[in-house]
């Protein structure tokens, strides 16, 4: 429901993105060129529906065919010049040869909504701005990137929610620029100089979407200070992850032992099964079920994905729970469901669980069926499941680990009362784990960034949200959490490849840590220098708290940086090869 809220204030958001303020003359005009009210509704439903289809049709040609980077663009620029040369030159249309040898009647229908503001002229007027605008917020691509995959209903309630934002916020325009013009007494009549002004301004900005060049135009806004979009990415990120069934001191302290089983189910819901499992480990190689430890154990089911520094850093704590709690009754699944396209790939959880001295069982949610079953947005995502089945502790996130530890010991407490057993629990209050890192929240200054062109509203000097190959020259001044690239780079929606050696990197962060999620087909080194000095110390791999001249191969997250304490610096990475594939950069 929070993320349905906000998708819709997002919708209104984008209204006064960069992105659309570029384009915003072209809707209002439009609207104005002939038509009034009936207009300016019917171009701004058919640019709402054109989002929604444009959406669904970029999950599927993304995944089943190769379109190509700029096809969607051409279009879109290409229309609106059509339509500008139409209302610059009215006979255009007639005078055309080709249209005489197709149909006459369905022809003039579509000429006369060119020219004299037809219902279906509009809609392809609308329909021809849908694949612009859908890559104007932050919002719009966690809908579809995170969400649509996870759970097609929840996200095409958010697109609409989106849309409907959008299209309304843009409506309102539309009529106040009406009434102003029906107040001033504006001609547009066919040749007339207002009509012929929109025609201009239709071909300017056609030729600006058609080229590329209208990202250097949302460059150039967002230097200035417009940028709405970090109200949405404020929202997104206030979003925190709570406990779905009720609040953590509430299950914490709640003695299920004491509940009657009406009780209890008014109080918890009951968990789902693990759904669509593509692999198993730990295990034998034989399928594991929450239901087959219904009745005998509580069990501790993790969501977690590999690359996910977020989710690492809880591992330390999971395996001493595991440790300390395995023989008394615990039971951990961890459920790993890939953020990325490599982390579906058995042999590299395989990897990762053997890296992190994982023992307990870990399934592949490679298709977001448990993740879905459960409901869950987040990495990492706990849920404790009694020995009846009810999910009585669910904590997102990193953190609350005394508090995890103590709703373990109160399931593992019933359990021993309702199977006559004799236990002890040892005391909450103890050192960290080995290998544990604290993060100081208030400290952190930097989010997590991304690189593929599916979320990448970071990046400074290049076009967000394209597929494609940019490009791109590093500028003089660095702002903050800004991803700068320099040298020729391809987009694809995951990550950014690099074409030729030499590229760079540079990111100015705040903080202890710098992880850097990454990978290429053959090894790739990279140098790493900061603040403009020497390289740091290398070591292959970059293992904990080192840097400098880094071989980058496996699909992993790498560390880059590691320091005493939390500091403002300037990143800069040199790729020494082509084919370094940058997915995320993450902080601590």
């Amino acid at each position: 429901m929070i993320l349905l809220l906000i998708s819709f204030v997002a919708g209104v958001l984008t209204v006064l993105a960069p992105c659309v303020l570029s384009l915003l003359p072209v809707i209002v005009g439009g609207s104005l060129a002939g038509g009034g009210r009936r207009r300016a509704l019917t171009i701004v439903v058919s640019l709402g529906v054109s989002v929604i289809l444009f959406t669904l049709l970029l999950k599927v040609s993304s995944a089943l065919i190769s379109v190509p980077p700029g096809a969607w663009q051409w279009l879109s620029g290409g229309i609106l010049v059509l339509f500008g040369l139409t209302m610059l030159f009215p006979r255009l249309w007639d005078s055309l040869g080709f249209v005489n040898l197709l149909n006459r009647s369905s022809n003039q229908l579509l000429a006369s909504g060119y020219q004299r503001s037809s219902f279906w002229g509009d809609a392809l007027m609308g329909a021809a701005l849908g694949p612009v605008f859908t890559s104007c917020s932050p919002t719009y691509f966690v809908i579809l990137a995170t969400v649509l995959p996870a759970s097609f209903a929840m996200g095409f309630a958010d697109l609409l929610a989106y849309t409907l934002g959008l299209c309304g916020f843009l409506f309102i325009i539309a009529l106040v620029g009406q009434r102003l013009v029906d107040k001033l007494g504006v001609t547009i009549e066919p040749g007339g100089w207002f009509r012929r002004g929109i025609g201009i301004l239709f071909i300017v900005v056609g030729v600006l979407v058609f080229t590329g060049t209208m990202a250097r135009v949302e460059l150039w806004l967002l230097e200035r200070g417009f940028d709405v979009t970090m109200i949405e990415q404020r929202l997104l990120k206030d979003t925190a992850p709570t406990p779905a069934q009720c609040t953590t001191q509430e299950c914490v302290g709640t003695s299920t032992a004491s509940l009657s089983a009406e009780m209890k189910a008014g109080a918890y819901a009951k968990a789902p099964e693990l759904k669509g499992i593509d692999g198993y480990i730990n295990t034998l190689g034989q399928p594991i079920t929450i239901e087959q430890f219904r009745g005998k154990k509580v069990v501790l089911i993790d969501i977690w994905t590999y690359s996910c520094i977020n989710c690492q850093r809880t591992l330390p704590y999971l395996n001493m729970w595991y440790d300390t709690y395995h023989d008394q009754g615990l039971e951990i699944i961890g459920v790993h469901t890939p953020e990325f396209a490599f982390e579906k790939v058995l042999q590299n959880v395989q990897h990762a669980v053997n890296k992190e001295g994982i023992k307990y069982p870990v399934v592949l949610d490679n298709e977001y069926a448990t993740w879905n079953a459960f409901g869950n947005q987040f990495w990492p995502r706990k849920y404790l499941i009694d020995i009846d089945g009810y999910i009585v502790y669910d904590h997102a996130g990193e953190g609350n680990y005394d508090e995890a530890e103590r709703a373990i010991q109160k399931a593992l407490a019933e359990r021993a009362v309702r199977l006559n057993l004799n236990v002890s629990m040892p005391a909450t209050e103890r050192t960290a784990p080995v290998g544990a890192v604290a993060v100081d929240q208030s400290e952190l200054g930097s989010p997590e960034v991304y690189f593929g062109a599916a979320r990448n509203e970071y990046l400074g000097n290049g076009a967000q949200r394209k597929v494609g190959e940019q490009t791109l020259t590093l500028p003089s001044a660095l702002r903050a959490n800004t991803l700068y690239l320099g040298g020729v780079w391809s987009m694809s929606e995951e990550y950014a490849m690099n074409t030729a050696a030499g590229a760079k990197i540079r990111f100015v962060y705040k903080a202890k840590n710098v992880y850097f999620v990454a990978a290429a087909s053959g090894a790739v080194k990279i140098t790493i220098t900061r603040d403009g000095g020497q390289p740091l110390g290398s070591a292959r791999g970059a293992d904990v708290g080192v840097g400098g001249e880094v071989e980058i191969e496996a699909n992993r997250l790498y560390h880059l940086i590691g320091d005493s304490a939390y500091g403002i610096h300037t990143l800069e990475i040199e790729i020494q090869a082509p084919g370094l594939q940058a997915y995320t950069f993450t902080f601590g």
